[in-house]
């Protein structure tokens, strides 16, 4: 007998709630390891091309860490479409303006560019502060292996 390859249907996955303290992460290393639970390489059943992966809830985005010069030197940049209209916004000041964006936008480009993508990106939902409205779908909470600052 033949045996089959299993490939798992997106509607027959089951999805979990994992939620992650941001406290003195670092943005970088957080982000790969919450981009990896969306995408759902954590799990056996993994396939490129299917939605697996698991909701993920990150609070206190504030209060996030990054090391070096990043603060004043990593610029974010965005477009209008017209001649001469780059606007260019740093590290600190996208901190200061809205810090879940910064976050939002790390894990967002490490997710593959096209509409399985965009699709696991509604899965991420970042907070400023230590509240969220999903306490009905009863998180649980996500150590993550590797973010966590050494300066302790």
């Amino acid at each position: 007998m033949k045996q089959k390859t299993f490939l798992p249907k997106a509607e027959n996955v089951e999805r979990k709630w994992f939620i992650v303290d941001a406290t003195d992460l670092t943005l970088g290393r957080m982000a790969t390891e919450i981009a990896t639970l969306l995408r759902g390489k954590h799990k056996p059943v993994f396939t490129p091309s299917v939605d697996v992966g698991d909701n993920v809830i990150v609070i206190n985005a504030e209060k996030i860490k990054v090391t070096g010069l990043k603060l004043d030197q990593k610029k974010y940049y965005r477009h209008s479409g017209y001649i001469g209209n780059l606007k260019t916004t740093t590290l600190k000041d996208m901190l200061e303006k809205n810090p879940s964006r910064v976050i939002e936008l790390a894990i967002k480009r490490m997710l593959p560019k096209n509409r399985l993508g965009r699709k696991i990106f509604n899965h991420l939902k970042v907070y400023d502060g230590p509240e969220h409205p999903h306490s009905a779908q009863k998180p649980e909470e996500y150590r993550l292996r590797y973010a966590r600052s050494e300066k302790r």
